[in-house]
């Protein structure tokens, strides 16, 4: 890991950026939210030219958005690429605008409705829970799919 930068507009989500060989990675951590199953997570930038917050572009130079989940002792890290996120209309592309903060459902997460459901379909894939054992296998998994 190198190029580590404190997100100075994210602190509440402890955002960082670094690269990790290389890839640029946005790093955040999701908050637990009172009322909601799954945590919630901000993804956005403040535009340079009007000052207001707009999401992620698919223009943008990050590889990967690492989002860190935690739950009382249960803890882990969903790995989205770039691609995943612009499938799922999280980042702006030319077509449509993305998303300024989501939802995301870590593995242990029962979910009760069928939309959080299908988020959590898509997300699964890219979540490494840090209690399985085969936790770095799968992370290398997912860093080498988009090599």
């Amino acid at each position: 890991m190198t190029d580590l930068s404190k997100d100075l507009e994210c602190e509440e989500y402890f955002g960082y950026n670094f690269k990790l060989n290389q890839f640029s990675i946005k790093f955040r951590k999701a908050k637990i939210t009172p009322k909601k199953i799954g945590q919630f997570v901000t993804l956005w930038k403040r535009n340079p030219e009007t000052k207001e917050i707009e999401p992620f572009e698919d223009k943008d130079n990050f590889g990967f958005y690492i989002i860190a989940a935690e739950s009382q002792n249960k803890r882990g890290f969903f790995f989205f690429s770039q691609n995943v996120l612009i499938q799922n209309k999280i980042l702006t592309t030319s077509a449509k605008e993305g998303k300024r903060g989501f939802r995301v459902y870590p593995d242990w997460d029962i979910i009760k409705n069928k939309q959080a459901e299908k988020t959590k379909n898509w997300q699964t894939k890219s979540f490494i829970n840090f209690s399985e054992i085969n936790y770095i296998e799968k992370s290398k998994g997912i860093l080498n799919s988009v090599v």
